[in-house]
């Protein structure tokens, strides 16, 4: 693998993986609608909520394409040859999965409890079924505690092997099992009447079996692959001293502290949004997450992906002139992206969220305050993207130790600005005191890192960083302003007045931002986009 040459450019890796991501980006609003019609807010959808809480964070943390499974595998295998890969992929494999199964079972056995821990609130009287549910969901899911180890795995074992489109559309397949196993609960009751409490039961089965099918669909197929690829198969392997192995692990366990870290972070947010008077506040939190997350998964898959094991093949020393440029590429794409995207999340964020949001129960109090989340979310964007690539940078010079360091810091100073942004700015300081402590992430990653690499010419890339930030805001004010306009012509309401007034003011925020941005003349940023753009016009 070390001396495979790289059979696709970055731009075409790009292009596949944001197609692919984007795929199952569509089939997850699918399922979340499918979800929606066929329970609406009741016990079985409920529950699910509680119930997915600890299976998902797994699928994120463990199986995700940017976890630290992920990582850690494309950093070790990147640097050894072919041969060398399927004996380690097995030990590994064989190791980390012996240590899930043990997980999986602690959760079989300690559902009860672990429910009670996360939603304490469902213990009263009248949430007694979604407790029920809930439990059995996490019982019934369990298993995803070792299918996301597994996946995780795959995906690093596939992307070093210069396969993307697979790990990057293999998520999709929990959402087809989801809105298969709908379909057919559907088709099985027909006109049959059942108890609203037997309805919530089996639609409570349904929904967990679904995820559960999901993912050992997606382990499957990626094992599967690996075989015919000569990367790895079923058999167990117990040569665990192998320097490899350490290799490995030596990454993978300082990164899957260091990314749980983050949700240690979001239970913080949420302890003290409950301490705010306002209801709804969780949820506002987690409308106003998605409308950034969405974009953010696509872009960042496009970017960290294909770098990573660029990364990892530059290593050496005798390269670091070549990383030094790499990274230079990644933080400016991380900009021409996040920063105009950011912009128009705050100057439009009150149509955005209006469009996507406002119907049914859902009022124009509610958008008043998801739209105040969104403009704090789209404040950090940038340094939120840009994070992920420098600590990228360290797991691929071996280095899992520091990233770790630095989220362990962070999560006192997450839960000291929760509580003095708190009050001057309500559920909005939750929101801003998350950017800030990912901006301090970035400080402390660039200046441990221009140590490591003997200097990064800072004050070099802080000019088209700056060239960035002032066509964004001018793109911004523009896109307000061309909003404002529309609405004083056309008015506030209606759902098709509001896609034209969104669609027009962001196209003006874009125009002008590409502009300026062209200006700048960035040869990272316009080769990206003239390939991009000519493989998109092939296509």
């Amino acid at each position: 693998m070390a001396q495979e040459k790289t059979s696709r450019s970055l731009v075409g890796i790009a292009g596949i993986v944001a197609a692919a991501t984007l795929i199952s980006k569509v089939f997850g609003l699918v399922r979340q609608q499918a979800i929606a019609a066929a329970f609406g807010l009741g016990p079985a959808a409920d529950a699910f909520n509680y119930a997915y809480t600890i299976p998902g964070f797994l699928l994120i943390l463990l199986g995700g394409i940017n976890g630290p499974f992920y990582s850690a595998v494309v950093s070790v295998l990147s640097k050894r040859r072919k041969e060398e890969a399927a004996p380690l992929v097995e030990t590994i494999t064989t190791l980390i999965g012996g240590m899930l199964l043990v997980v999986a079972i602690f959760v079989v056995i300690f559902a009860p409890q672990m429910i009670d821990i996360f939603a304490p609130g469902l213990r009263l009287g009248h949430k007694d079924l979604v407790r029920a549910i809930a439990i059995l969901q996490l019982q019934i899911m369990a298993p995803i505690a070792l299918l996301a180890g597994l996946i995780g795995i795959g995906f690093g074992v596939l992307n070093a092997a210069n396969q993307f489109w697979l790990p990057s559309i293999s998520p999709l397949f929990s959402s087809i099992t989801v809105i298969v196993g709908l379909g057919v609960l559907y088709l099985q009751l027909g006109e049959e009447k059942i108890s609203s409490l037997e309805y919530a039961k089996l639609g409570g089965i349904v929904l967990a079996g679904g995820v559960l099918a999901g993912a050992v669909l997606q382990w499957l197929v990626q094992v599967i692959v690996q075989a015919k690829s000569g990367l790895g198969t079923l058999r167990l392997r117990f040569d665990f001293n192998q320097p490899g192995v350490r290799d490995v692990l030596k990454i993978m366990g300082p990164a899957t502290f260091s990314s749980g870290m983050l949700q240690i972070n979001l239970y913080t947010d949420l302890f003290f949004a409950s301490l705010i008077p306002t209801i709804g506040v969780a949820a506002a939190l987690n409308n106003a997450s998605l409308l950034v997350q969405t974009p953010l998964g696509i872009i960042s898959n496009m970017i960290l992906v294909p770098l990573l094991p660029m990364f990892a093949r530059l290593a050496d020393p005798n390269n670091w002139d070549e990383l030094k440029l790499r990274i230079r590429q990644g933080l400016l794409l991380s900009a021409f992206t996040m920063l105009p995207l950011g912009a128009l999340m705050i100057t439009l964020s009150v149509p955005i969220v209006r469009i996507v949001y406002e119907h049914g129960a859902f009022e124009e109090r509610d958008s008043a305050l998801v739209s105040s989340l969104l403009i704090a979310n789209g404040i950090g964007m940038f340094v939120y993207l840009g994070r992920d690539v420098l600590v990228r940078v360290f797991y691929a010079l071996g280095d899992g130790d520091t990233p770790f360091r630095i989220s362990m810091i962070n999560i006192f100073f997450n839960a000291v600005f929760d509580y003095l942004l708190i009050k001057p700015f309500g559920a909005s300081g939750l929101v801003l005191a998350t950017v800030t402590v990912n901006c301090s992430s970035v400080l402390m990653l660039l200046f441990l890192l221009n140590r490591r690499l003997n200097g990064l010419p800072l004050r070099e890339w802080s000019l088209p960083f700056l060239g960035l930030i002032a066509a964004s805001i001018i793109g911004g004010i523009a896109s307000f302003a061309n909003l404002e306009v529309c609405q004083h012509f056309l008015g506030k309401e209606g759902l098709l007045i509001l896609l034209l007034e969104l669609s027009v003011s962001g196209v003006v925020g874009i125009a002008i931002f590409g502009v300026i941005a062209s200006w700048i003349r960035l040869p990272e940023v316009n080769v990206f986009v003239s390939r991009l753009s000519q493989r998109f016009l092939k296509k």
